[in-house]
């Protein structure tokens, strides 16, 4: 029998007994609908989680602190020379913000000579005071110091260009309709207004292109700025008066992000031996990521107990089929088939069954929780904007399917085997 034919009677035979099949198809299915749902659970909400944490920079940065001083009994003494507060420079907010001193030139000269620093740029807080388009509403506006490095979750548009001269803006998509944009597609490329106020109480305006749309953030406020534009309302915010030396509540240090973890580890253990604190966008990632992955393992464990006791339903279904088809069994030894075809032929059998009840039950999976996904978008997930609570990868779908298949195809193996020692002339003897 050609291999072709084996696997056409393996499905053949699946449906000679319809209710036994059915209920193992069932029990699989029901494992294959759950793990389809919880593996969804763990990739939506991954993903939504490094979209909220890739707003806080790119994977190739430090974010770069001076160490914070170390706690001391009662209240530290006030020092002019480092005091965020004495310098303006406190930016609440960002990390390390009024919870370590200010960054000066001489810090930034510091890190750039530490070898595996490409380079280092301070980051600059600038207090915008409005937005507007087109001489409309003026409405409240923030730029996130940051977010020149920050990968914003786009409705529309494009990233931030750290290198371009063209003074650029993105806004939060809850700024579109108020500024009289019709959608965000429509927002991008329009030229927009600033409205900020200098040391000497003048009022300044700055025109800006819009870059880019951004969804709403959990871990990062307000719109973003280029390195240009910022520059642009800290020279205007100056007045052009000499404050001393300049500070900064933070600095990114570049890296070569393609150095092993341990490298990468190095380097940040030299930074802080120099007496400040840095932290990598995996960092900021960690323990939520450890605390998701302990959950999404958990919801899958009651997957994979489905799946076991699935397994053992296709061991009864195949010996009890075993059993039944004992003359067969042995008339085909007698007619020359070897003992390994018949091996083969069982075991094909319960890998179809495991297709049977996957193939069916993820499909399920993601048609159910498509809709249920537009449901809680519009409900109890409606303050969360860019959350899609159950990602479908293509790749797991299949992952799933082929897993239960080989779960199938392993519970097979004892009846399968059981099958292949039957002697054939015991066989056709028996009632």
């Amino acid at each position: 029998m050609k291999t072709i034919d084996l696997v056409t009677t393996a499905v053949r035979n699946t449906f000679r007994s319809k209710l036994r099949t059915t209920l193992t198809v069932l029990a699989l299915f029901i494992g294959a609908f759950t793990l389809t749902l919880t593996t969804a659970v763990g990739a939506g909400v991954t993903d939504y989680v490094e979209k909220q944490v890739a707003s806080l920079g790119t994977d190739d940065v430090f974010i770069v602190t001076r160490a914070a001083p170390t706690t001391t009994e009662g209240p530290a003494t006030y020092d002019p020379a480092t005091s965020s507060a004495s310098s303006g420079t406190g930016a609440p907010g960002l990390p390390g913000a009024g919870q370590s001193d200010p960054l000066t030139d001489a810090d930034l000269s510091t890190l750039a000579q530490i070898n595996g620093i490409l380079s280092v740029d301070p980051v600059q807080a600038v207090a915008i005071d409005f937005i507007q388009h087109e001489g409309g509403q003026e409405y409240e506006f923030s730029i996130n110091p940051t977010s020149s490095i920050t990968r914003a979750d786009l409705l529309a548009g494009k990233q931030l260009s750290e290198a371009a001269s063209t003074l650029e803006v993105m806004i939060p998509a809850d700024y579109v309709e108020s500024l009289g944009f019709a959608s965000p597609e429509d927002a991008v490329g329009a030229t927009v207004q600033l409205g900020l106020t200098d040391v000497l109480g003048a009022q300044h305006q700055i025109s800006a292109v819009v870059a880019g749309v951004a969804q709403e953030s959990l871990l990062s406020s307000g719109g973003g700025a280029n390195p240009a534009l910022v520059a642009e309302a800290a020279d205007l915010q100056s007045a052009g008066v000499d404050a001393g030396p300049v500070r900064y509540p933070l600095a990114v240090a570049y890296f070569d992000s393609s150095q092993s973890e341990d490298s990468i580890q190095a380097l940040n253990d030299v930074i802080t031996d120099a007496g400040y604190g840095a932290q990598t966008i995996m960092d900021q990632l960690g323990v939520i990521r450890t605390v998701i992955d302990g959950i999404v393992g958990v919801l899958n464990a009651f997957a994979i107990v489905a799946l076991i006791a699935a397994a053992f339903g296709i061991v009864n279904t195949l010996l009890m089929s075993v059993q039944e088809r004992t003359r067969e069994i042995g008339l085909m030894k007698a007619m020359g088939m070897r003992s390994r075809r018949v091996f083969f032929l069982f075991s094909f059998e319960a890998a179809f069954i495991g297709f049977l009840g996957s193939a069916t039950g993820a499909p399920t999976a993601v048609v159910i929780g498509t809709a249920l996904n537009a449901a809680l978008s519009a409900g109890p997930l409606e303050a969360l904007p860019g959350l899609e609570i159950l990602l479908f990868e293509p790749s797991a779908i299949i992952g799933i399917i082929a897993l239960i298949m080989v779960i199938a195809f392993i519970s097979g193996t004892l009846p399968a085997s059981r099958a292949a020692r039957k002697n054939p002339i015991d066989s056709l003897r028996y009632e």
